[in-house]
């Protein structure tokens, strides 16, 4: 078969023995599929652009299956801040309670129709499916997912594959000096355990496993289907972590400048475009939500915001606590406020206002 499927394993942080053996035992019975090769590698979060194991990625043209112990949105676009880039893959085998989540999404004709940058920067057409681990504890659904998935039609040929070489999204992390990045090694045909690897990898039925040890990581992973560009997270953000690429469109730029366990900059995002992979809340770690609407953490991750907090002022807080910890002054809410914030100050006033402007000409 000229155009096989790619099953790629991302394995977990941790080393337990229950997650490796599921891990490994989908990879060797994934392996014995028709069609398919596989690729076990490092967590996926914490890969450097400039490592074998995403460059091993971006040297596959074909369709690809991406296991690994994240949401799945938040899995695809890890793998496009990679430069690993295709079009989302429906599959089948999902929470339940993504499928609530799902149906109580509003109707098209309330949604506010906005451009996002994803429509700017076409990825190739070749499908990459992310399944999360987490669904299930036994191999079997995930193996007869991937059955089902190999079964289907395969989508990319010469003209994707050359796509690949010359991708048409400016957000790449080569354009966007990217502080983990490097042209050379981001061109470089890739070695997996000492030997080239073939674009169509490995051939089928082979299960090839790289030995990269990347240190883990924190740093946000913007969703460019929901992003439109607005620049408040590079306005709130205090630490360096964003910036913009030649044609001014938003990128993480210095992903290791953001502070741990921090994520203030996703709930100023608007559209919920702005992911922590390894937060404790679903809603930043990626899960489905509804675009358009603040995300609340009632985490304990700083302590938990009082009740009557929004998102707004429990991000300034965090982002203070962080400024703190890094020897630098708080500046509150004075600082980077979302547009959308300070428009409101144009909305009609309510009694509580007419109250308060009475109480201030009294002069008390």
């Amino acid at each position: 078969m000229s155009n096989p499927l790619t099953v790629v394993i991302s394995q977990g942080q941790s080393r337990n023995p229950q997650k490796r053996g599921l891990e490994q035992s989908v990879a060797q019975r994934a392996a014995e599929i028709d069609g398919v090769s596989v690729l076990l590698i490092p967590h996926l979060y914490d890969l450097a652009a400039a490592g074998e194991s995403l460059a091993t990625m971006r040297s596959i043209p074909g369709d690809m299956v991406v296991l690994s112990w994240v949401y799945e949105r938040a899995a695809h676009w890890i793998l496009d801040r990679g430069g690993v880039r295709g079009q989302f893959g429906e599959v089948a085998l999902v929470r339940d309670e993504e499928d609530d989540d799902q149906e109580e999404q509003p109707e098209d004709s309330q949604i506010e129709e906005k451009e996002r940058v994803a429509e700017h920067a076409p990825r190739p057409n070749r499908i990459i499916y992310s399944l999360d681990f987490r669904v299930t504890e036994a191999a079997d659904p995930i193996v007869a997912e991937l059955q089902r998935i190999a079964a289907l039609p395969r989508t990319a040929g010469e003209s994707a594959a050359a796509r690949f070489e010359q991708p048409t999204n400016t957000t790449s992390l080569r354009l966007a000096g990217d502080a983990d990045a490097n042209d050379q090694a981001l061109e470089e045909v890739p070695e997996t355990n000492g030997r080239p690897a073939e674009p169509a990898l490995f051939g089928i039925g082979a299960v090839t496993k790289i030995d990269e040890s990347p240190s883990r990581r924190w740093y946000p992973v913007i969703d460019f289907s929901r992003c439109t560009n607005c620049m408040e997270c590079i306005d709130f953000c205090l630490f360096g972590v964003y910036g913009v690429d030649t044609v001014e469109t938003i990128l993480v730029e210095q992903p290791d400048n953001c502070r741990k366990g921090c994520p203030a900059c996703s709930r100023v995002c608007p559209e919920n475009a702005i992911i922590f992979p390894q937060h404790k809340s679903p809603g930043i770690a990626g899960a489905p939500v509804e675009a358009g609407g603040l995300k609340i953490d009632l985490s304990k991750l700083f302590g938990a915001p009082d009740a009557d907090e929004d998102p707004i002022a429990t991000a300034a807080r965090e982002r203070d606590e962080q400024l703190l910890l890094a020897g630098r002054a708080t500046v509150g809410l004075e600082v980077g406020i979302p547009k959308r914030q300070s428009a409101a100050s144009d909305q009609p006033k309510d009694d509580l206002d007419n109250l308060l402007d009475e109480l201030d000409g009294l002069d008390l």
